[in-house]
């Protein structure tokens, strides 16, 4: 009796570890929500009309579909003024930070007007800002072209765009977009963040301090699904981020630790001598 009920837990515990490995994804999220997962900050936003899902994973990864929304955003990354959803002053400007850096991998299929971009605000000036790396229907451009410049392997078309009395981070405010907008799509790469930064300023674009920089998938009356399967996040001398993510878009195999592997084959075993002493005493 005591063999057969261990042999029952060593089932349980074959299971519950199997069931671990199998399931990857960390957190669903069907509204509007701000949180923290693993290392990085996330946000699912929607505003008004459509419909969208954003699975998150905790090394910063993350897959998403919307359908007929108005505008929403999916995005991971460092909420640097408002960590999980807490507000804080403990914010600096990005120089004070360390050079910035995001490399990315995304499958990314828009149907109409999207963005897959760097993304995030700054505070004291309040502004909001786009690296774009690649779009959907329409190519994005500001109201004001403040010139082009060669980064990461291509060019990036500036621009500055006045939002007045819009949605942001403080309320309803007027405030300036900064733009870069690359020319030529891409969509996996490693991007200087902290150097776009320092090229808007040398073009009298005034950044403040940093509240956010995210990777992020933007829709704005569209529809579309993506998978950023990689994601590595480095802010100064701290990167964040596993690199690239197993999942069944990338990847047929099912990867499995060698622990894991050592442990099953154990339990196995275990298993296997159990049903052995039962039988002879049966």
């Amino acid at each position: 009796m005591l063999i057969k009920t261990g042999a029952k837990l060593v089932i349980l515990f074959l299971f519950a570890m199997l069931t671990t490995v199998i399931v990857s994804a960390d957190l669903s999220i069907t509204r509007n929500m701000i949180g923290a997962l693993g290392d990085f900050d996330f946000e699912f936003w929607k505003e008004s009309e459509g419909d969208g899902k954003m699975t998150v994973y905790r090394d910063g990864t993350f897959d998403c579909t919307w359908e007929d929304a108005d505008v929403i955003l999916f995005r991971t990354g460092k909420k640097m003024g408002n960590p999980g959803g807490r507000r804080t002053s403990n914010i600096f400007k990005h120089d004070e930070l360390g050079d910035i850096y995001i490399s990315y991998a995304a499958d990314y299929k828009p149907d109409g007007n999207s963005y897959l971009c760097v993304y995030g605000w700054t505070v004291n000036p309040l502004v909001e800002y786009y690296i774009i790396e690649s779009w959907g229907s329409w190519h994005p451009k500001g109201d004001d072209f403040m010139g082009s410049v060669k980064l990461d392997g291509g060019t990036y078309d500036v621009y500055v765009t006045i939002r007045e009395e819009e949605a942001s981070i403080n309320g309803t405010q007027t405030f300036p977009q900064f733009w870069s907008v690359r020319t030529d799509k891409r969509t996996e790469g490693t991007i200087s963040v902290s150097e776009h930064f320092r090229l808007w300023e040398k073009m009298g674009m005034e950044m403040g301090n940093m509240f956010e920089v995210a990777f992020c998938v933007e829709g704005i009356h569209s529809s579309g699904e993506a998978s950023v399967y990689k994601h590595l996040l480095t802010i100064g001398d701290d990167t964040y981020g596993e690199g690239t993510h197993f999942n069944e878009k990338q990847s047929n195999r099912i990867e499995i630790s060698p622990v894991i592997i050592f442990s099953v084959a154990i339990g196995i075993l275990v298993i296997g001598v159990a049903v052995k002493t039962v039988t002879k005493k049966d």
